[in-house]
């Protein structure tokens, strides 16, 4: 195990020696500027040192071919506002600072903050004020412009990464974000692929806009998840739209089609009256809450014998789609509930919308699309492997070990 560097403490006599002049938060402040400039300083003239090969006033510097030329004074801007840095020069220009980069003005982790504060949906301004306001630092909305674009390289990295051989779920689905497009603001699809792998891993396997969501935009989606390299999927989980089951057999012709409870549930109370509504949504729970698929049609049979002269239409949404219901009463029941809440889409949709909500609209896709990378970041970061996954991998080696074996999956 490599050892860490020891680091000499301070003593407490020189701490007290700086507070005498003053012990204010605005006094201990400007001392840690104070500090900070010395220690950086110091230790650029001592990569000086190391680079001309003798110490500053050494004779052996003399007819050395190089030399010292002065500084050159750097504002760089930091947690403790701004401090004005001496970089030392050489006659030949060779030197290249280690500790404070040529055309840095800001110190490492700044940029991070700026990052931070924007994935959580404030503004340019709000940014600017925050700054300024904990830091009494003044920084250009161009500034932060090209921070929030300096991501934008490994955004499309992201969007362009290799993924699994095989995925034991992936959620499809859309939220819809205002951006101007052609000179005027609408609303547009944001296409989201969220998995499963078969370590029960969740993830964000990339981020499409287009018009409105739709059967062939989602193929291109499906093709271009393939060509990232991925090979099956057991289970892909979508809602109601037309051509949706098609498109995804298409790409992934062995895949299961599981629609959305929620989605279902979504669209059946477009014909329940308000009054209604939270009772019709209780009688539909034993369905799908039910041991099994049997089970669940004589609950979905009691449904309608309640339900059926005054809703008549939900009764045939749900038969229409019975097929691509059910799948899911196949899995062990601790897992069944991944995909009748769809918490690991939804809940993503709901912490995107709280974001994007700040803005109102964006100016661009690109600008749209940079926000949501962000904070898809900050999300999938507190994602926890899938609880009682065990049983769902020992399902899945039961009921097609033989096309995770041929995609290369989990070995």
């Amino acid at each position: 195990m490599k050892k860490t560097k020891q680091v000499a403490p301070v003593s407490d006599e020189l701490i007290d020696a700086w507070l005498k002049q003053g012990r204010k938060p605005e006094d201990v402040n400007d001392l840690l500027k104070q500090f900070t400039k010395r220690v950086v300083e110091r230790a650029m003239q001592g990569e000086m040192a190391e680079h001309l090969g003798y110490e500053k006033h050494d004779p052996e510097g003399n007819n050395s071919g190089n030399s010292r030329n002065g500084v050159t004074l750097k504002t760089l801007k930091g947690d403790f506002g701004e401090v004005e840095i001496e970089t030392p020069r050489d006659r030949n220009g060779e030197f290249e600072p280690r500790m404070v980069k040529k055309n840095q003005t800001r110190w490492a982790g700044f940029d991070d903050k700026i990052l931070s504060m924007y994935s959580r949906g404030m503004s340019v301004r709000d940014i600017q004020g925050h700054l300024e306001e904990m830091y009494g630092v003044e920084v250009s909305p161009s500034l932060i412009s090209d921070v929030t674009d300096g991501v934008m390289e490994q955004a499309r990295i992201w969007q362009n990464r290799p993924l699994e051989s095989f995925y034991a779920i992936v959620f499809l689905d859309a939220l819809y974000v205002k951006m101007r497009h052609e000179g005027r603001v609408e609303n547009r699809a944001v296409y989201v692929a969220v998995s499963i792998d078969l370590e029960g891993k969740k993830d964000v396997l990339g981020l499409w806009t287009g018009a409105s969501e739709g059967a062939k935009f989602w193929l291109n989606v499906l093709t271009e998840l393939r060509n990232r390299g991925v090979k099956d999927i057991y289970l892909a989980c979508v809602d109601g739209l037309k051509g949706f089951p098609q498109a995804i057999e298409t790409v992934f012709p062995e895949a299961q089609v599981q629609l959305c409870i929620v989605h279902m549930i979504r669209a059946s109370l477009n014909y329940v009256t308000w009054r209604d509504r939270r009772e019709v949504v209780g009688d539909l729970k034993p369905v799908y809450r039910a041991a099994t698929a049997d089970e669940a049609e004589r609950q979905l049979s009691e449904f309608e014998e309640k339900w059926k002269k005054k809703y008549p239409a939900i009764s045939r949404l749900w038969r229409e789609h019975w097929e691509r219901v059910i799948p899911f009463f196949a899995f062990p029941e601790e897992v069944r509930k991944i995909v009748y809440t769809t918490n690991a889409v939804e809940s993503l949709h709901m912490s995107l919308r709280k974001i994007i909500k700040t803005r109102g609209s964006f100016p661009t896709e690109e600008a749209a699309f940079k926000l949501l990378y962000l904070a898809l970041g900050r999300v999938v970061a507190k994602w926890e492997t899938v609880q009682h996954w065990k049983q769902m991998l020992n399902y899945l080696d039961t009921m097609c070990g033989d096309r995770i074996k041929a995609a290369g999956g989990l070995r």
